[in-house]
């Protein structure tokens, strides 16, 4: 059944991007228990079968049911296009212990039992006590599940950004929104979600949060409750390569007329990405990848541009030609 987000003048204004290390990390502890996500994550879910054994996680799947509310304490709008995982953190732990108790009694009631579990009648007599062990929680995924992949995992929903940033330049909000999941709709002003409940706001100003997700697929997210300001997070583009490494082989031709070094950083450059995220993909220094992404911008076969605290390198068509072994004309 179909939920409506409508849109007025203002909110066309208002809709930004955005990246959150929290959300990534509570859609990672939920696809460890949904089947139906583990196909593309595979590699990485093999990886860290074993850490991932020594995490209690119990306490945060108790509160995502396979279909109903999960609390939206725990999951708000990230404060900033590039909100830090210690920013994003600190505002959890700043959460209205009553407002958390009502929001967590609600998500509750949506998995049969949950209520009267030990675990939720503690949280629920003792609220702050609840966010406190809940951050504390999420906290320790996000270090032992997240952290060592974040570069990976940032460039690559940095990328989709950039991608997106551009498609809307060129087809507008209204043909953006349905490209980036099937169950998203458009017609006159309205986002319509094809979802399991019905559900119906209008914006009012506020506009509308666009938050790639690498583990939310393949779903299609929306928080539209207030006073949470609306957030969509959906699938990010090139998950289906993200757990695989680059190709040993670059051509020979290419590492004679860049050198090793270059020609490796050149070809791996897929898609949009960062300093970190390509020194953390391809096991070199963050300065030698920053001095060769240097001298190919400087040749003109990259270009550069800042997304908040960040710098994305992307190839120019001279770049995709030589990277590729094709003409540029």
């Amino acid at each position: 059944m179909p939920s409506h987000l409508h849109f007025d003048e203002d909110d066309f204004l208002r809709c930004r991007f955005a990246v959150s290390p929290l959300w990534e990390t509570q859609e990672a502890v939920r696809t460890l228990r949904r089947p139906d996500r583990h196909g593309y994550h595979a590699p990485w879910l093999r990886r860290i079968r074993a850490v991932a054994a020594g995490l209690d996680l119990t306490p945060l799947w108790l509160l995502m049911p396979r279909s109903g509310h999960t609390p939206d304490w725990l999951m708000p709008p990230p404060t900033g296009p590039a909100a830090s995982v210690e920013e994003e953190l600190a505002a959890l732990r700043a959460v209205d212990p009553e407002t958390a108790r009502a929001d967590t009694a609600r998500s509750l009631a949506d998995t049969p039992g949950a209520r009267e579990s030990a675990t939720a009648r503690a949280w629920l007599a003792d609220p702050p006590r609840m966010v406190r062990e809940l951050t504390d929680v999420l906290e320790e995924a996000w270090e032992v599940l997240m952290a060592p992949d974040w570069p990976r995992l940032r460039g690559l929903l940095e990328a989709d950004i950039a991608f997106h940033s551009r498609r809307l330049a060129e087809v507008g909000l209204g043909g953006l929104l349905p490209e980036l999941h099937p169950r998203l709709g458009w017609r006159a002003g309205t986002l319509t979600v094809e979802s399991a409940g019905v559900y119906e706001r209008r914006l009012g100003g506020q506009g509308l949060v666009l938050m790639p997700s690498v583990f939310a697929w393949p779903d299609v997210i929306s928080t539209f409750d207030p006073p949470a300001r609306p957030m969509l997070v959906y699938p990010a583009r090139g998950i289906g390569g993200l757990w695989t490494d680059p190709a040993e082989d670059t051509p020979g031709s290419l590492v004679r007329l860049l050198g090793r070094g270059r020609a490796t950083v050149l070809t791996a450059l897929s898609e949009p990405a960062t300093t970190s995220a390509l020194a953390h993909r391809l096991g070199l220094a963050p300065s030698s990848v920053s001095a060769h992404l240097t001298v190919l911008r400087d040749t003109g076969l990259l270009t550069s541009r800042r997304y908040g605290h960040q710098v994305l390198y992307e190839r120019t068509p001279l770049g995709i030609a030589l990277a590729s072994g094709t003409s540029a004309d």
